[in-house]
């Protein structure tokens, strides 16, 4: 596994750590595992899945759904990015 490097030089967690961990839970078939170590791993495939569907279909909202999962992603990151530190 490839280390972090802000938890080697600062000694704290960045936004992803964790990510690695829980893709290899998922690759287990760990799910609830996987979302114990990085919560926001659900909602980061939700987008990336969209995002490669959305290049072969188009969608009526496609804007719209695109700004919604990037929104719920980038919150579930920064949520559990604080949560480390209480």
């Amino acid at each position: 596994m490839l280390p972090c490097f802000t938890k080697q030089f600062l000694g704290v967690d960045c936004p992803g750590c964790g990510l690695q961990r829980s893709l290899l839970f998922l690759f287990k078939g760990e799910f609830v595992e996987a979302f114990k170590m990085y919560p926001a791993i659900y909602p980061l495939i939700a987008l990336f899945a969209f995002l490669l569907v959305r290049n072969r279909f188009n969608f009526k909202h496609e804007s719209n759904i695109t700004f919604s999962l990037m929104f719920i992603s980038t919150a579930a990151v920064f949520i559990n990015f604080i949560l480390k530190f209480i």
